[in-house]
């Protein structure tokens, strides 16, 4: 996960959180502990799944 992906989930996390919470004060702001966390940890296990990467790797030309 490239650093710029990861400083987004943080703060999308954050943002779902803090405004779910505030709007509606319910549990379901702890959905954004899921963008929050994988941002955070740097893995997101539905990548893995799909085979996906979100930066290029840089070829060695050997």
């Amino acid at each position: 996960m490239c650093k710029f992906e990861r400083i987004l989930r943080v703060i999308v996390g954050i943002l779902i959180i803090a405004g779910v919470w505030y709007f509606y004060a319910s549990w379901w702001a702890l959905l954004g502990l899921v963008p929050l966390i994988t941002g955070l940890v740097g893995f997101c296990p539905i990548y893995r799944i799909l085979g996906k990467q979100s930066c290029p790797f840089k070829k060695n030309n050997q």
